[in-house]
C-alpha cells in the first residue's frame, strides 16, 4: 500500500512533463499552417519527424535492455 502514493507522484510528474512538451507540438518551424477565409489547413511535417525520431530512439533503448 505504500507504493501507491509513489506511483501517483511519478505519474503526475510524467503527465506534467508531457503537458509542457505538447505545448510545442504544432508550433515548430516547418509545420504548414494555411488559413484562408473559413478554411484552415494544418499539416505538422516537422512535428511528425521529431516524434518519429524520439520514439525510434526510445524503442531502441528499451529494446536493447532485454
Amino acid at each position: 500500500m505504500t507504493e501507491f502514493p509513489k506511483i501517483l507522484m511519478i505519474l503526475g510528474g510524467v503527465l506534467f512533463a508531457a503537458g509542457l512538451v505538447f505545448q510545442l507540438v504544432g508550433k515548430l518551424p516547418g509545420d504548414i499552417f494555411v488559413k484562408k477565409g473559413n478554411v484552415t489547413f494544418f499539416f505538422p511535417v516537422i512535428t511528425c519527424i521529431v516524434i518519429s525520431v524520439v520514439l525510434t530512439i526510445l524503442l531502441n533503448i528499451f529494446g536493447r535492455m532485454k
